[in-house]
């Protein structure tokens, strides 16, 4: 049963973003194409299946719309030699729904290819469809939650990557209007700026690679001479934003050991703390401007469709996974569904501004993410890294991110009144993971 009515549910499943929301992050998929308007009969939806090396064209048409009701998807090429998939959504009453979706389908190659594959195939299917359903009733409640407040128009940099592209989709499903804020060459595009309402900014370079001089300059640049210029852009507007909200980092805290670290903390030493006070004081500007001015501090972020975990997979799936180091370094993480409805919990919370720690509020040892992992994953996690393997490979990078210790704590989210929907490192891992 889902928290809203059906004339919602429905609607949230035409608005555009909606595939993204349903694609679970362990599969490689990508729209192709979308012809046509929403679901309504006609319309067509071309995938990319994406395994390894290997790619494989879906097309899907829509057919059988009732309104507010039902629509369904017919494979019209693709991976299967049938497939039809009907949503329907039945209303409870005036706040609740229940939505079913009805998978028909016929595997190729005959009876053998049936007989060995069927089992394989429902499983797959009903491990995304229990994740689909999850999520579809989790992002149908956080937007109900704030269902009397006017809907957005948002702009968002950044929004390619891994979080911003999920931030997206989360938001135009809810209703929200999302523009997508570019880059004119080497400066910012000012096409849609004026007249938004929040600006979230999660541009720039990336830290995950060799900091080489050349690097650094890059990394420094992005984020402080990048953020000065988008604020400045944003502040000459006819109509500016209300709420300027950057992605800053806890890297600011620098290496601390067992210290507890809130956002009363002062700001540690080394790189990431010279890049992200820059980049925290360059968003700072914004409020000279007469925008609320919010820098979300992120952890670690979890999710196979990229950054730390994408990378950790690969070996832990075959069996050579393990701590890092001594395995004694807090590691301070965050759910990627966390990381959206934390960045929209802020959106909506014209009181909050300043530093707010994005990371869930049980940090754990690296030694217990790599046990914890291996248990999710049903692999052993004994294999540790060691400090100068890590060091060799990776660089000040890799001691500065692997081997520095940060236990940080979301006290400003959790003053503020947000629920995260995976408070523990297993419930983020199993969620992500779709185990």
């Amino acid at each position: 049963m889902l928290p809203v009515s059906a004339a919602e549910a429905f609607a949230w499943h035409t608005r555009p973003g909606a595939f993204e929301r349903l694609s679970p992050p362990w599969e490689r998929v990508a729209v192709v194409a979308h012809s046509g308007t929403g679901v309504e009969d006609g319309a067509r939806l071309t995938i990319e299946l994406r395994k390894g090396p290997l790619r494989k064209r879906w097309v899907a048409v829509h057919s059988g719309y009732e309104p507010g009701r039902r629509f369904v998807d017919t494979q019209e090429s693709g991976p299967f030699a049938f497939w039809r998939h009907t949503h329907t959504v039945e209303p409870v009453d005036e706040s609740s729904c229940t939505l079913e979706d009805a998978i028909e389908y016929a595997l190729p190659g005959g009876q053998l290819a049936t007989r060995v594959g069927a089992p394989l195939t429902h499983r797959a299917l009903q491990r995304m469809f229990t994740f689909r359903h999850v999520r579809t009733y989790d992002d149908l409640a956080r937007h109900a939650a704030y269902a009397e407040r006017p809907r957005l128009r948002i702009g968002v940099s950044g929004s390619g990557g891994l979080v911003g592209s999920s931030l997206c989709a989360f938001l135009s499903t809810g209703g929200h209007e999302v523009v997508r804020i570019r880059r004119d060459g080497p400066t910012w595009s000012s096409a849609g700026l004026d007249g938004l309402d929040a600006v979230v900014h999660l541009a720039g370079e990336p830290i995950a690679q060799r900091w080489s001089p050349a690097a650094k300059e890059r990394i420094l640049a992005s984020r402080d001479e990048g953020t000065a210029a988008l604020v400045a852009l944003l502040a000459a507007q006819p109509q500016p934003p209300r709420t300027f909200l950057s992605a800053a980092a806890i890297g600011i805290y620098g290496d601390r050991g067992d210290e507890e670290l809130t956002e009363a903390s002062a700001p540690g030493s080394g790189f990431l703390t010279d890049v992200c006070t820059g980049w925290e004081a360059a968003a700072s500007t914004g409020t000279a401007a007469g925008m609320r001015v919010v820098q979300a501090r992120l952890g670690v972020v979890l999710s196979p469709g990229g950054g730390a975990l994408a990378k950790l997979l690969p070996p832990f799936l075959a069996g050579a996974g393990g701590p890092v180091g001594n395995g004694r370094q807090w590691f301070s993480w965050i759910g990627l569904d966390d990381v959206i409805g934390a960045l929209h919990h802020l959106l909506q919370h014209d009181e909050i501004s300043g530093a707010v720690n994005l990371v869930g509020p049980a940090p754990v040892r690296n030694k217990e993410l790599a046990r914890t992992l291996g248990k999710v994953l049903h692999r052993p996690a004994l294999l540790p890294a060691p400090a100068p393997a890590i060091a060799a490979a990776f660089g000040e990078m890799g001691r500065a991110t692997l081997l520095g210790s940060q236990r940080v704590l979301p006290a400003a989210l959790a003053a503020s009144g947000f629920t995260f929907l995976a408070p523990t490192l297993e419930e983020a891992l199993r969620r992500e993971l779709g185990r």
